[in-house]
């Protein structure tokens, strides 16, 4: 798999989402993304209880660890490399958590307009 090259939507050098938990397509802490990450885990957010709420609701559950996949399971406050579409839906809901736009991957615009995503910027 060929990474794309690390920049953010704001052009800069993609910064890092979160090494605890461990995030990211690649599992290395950024929301770096390649022509196989078919989900587009772009969007790194600063999850919320609301969220997490939702996001089980609709069939995927964050909370719960999984360490069979060296998963903690998340908390409210931890930064997590989220799909844009999965984002875009809990916006649509209104429960989409904040974007750390520094750490947030720039074909994320593929999905999401750069004025949402600062709307809703941390």
């Amino acid at each position: 798999m060929e990474m794309e090259p690390a920049v953010n939507v704001l052009g800069g050098v993609l910064q890092p989402c979160s090494m605890t938990p461990r995030t990211g397509f690649f599992r290395d802490g950024h929301c770096n993304t390649c022509w196989e990450d078919a989900g587009s885990h772009t969007v790194c957010v600063i999850v919320t209880a609301e969220f997490l709420v939702w996001s089980a609701y609709i069939g995927n559950d964050l909370s719960t660890p999984r360490p069979e996949f060296d998963f903690p399971g998340l908390v409210p406050g931890d930064r997590w490399c989220l799909c844009a579409a999965r984002w875009l839906e809990a916006q649509d809901e209104g429960c989409a958590p904040r974007v750390v736009l520094a750490a947030t991957h720039r074909r994320a615009l593929q999905v999401i307009a750069l004025e949402t995503l600062r709307d809703h910027a941390a």
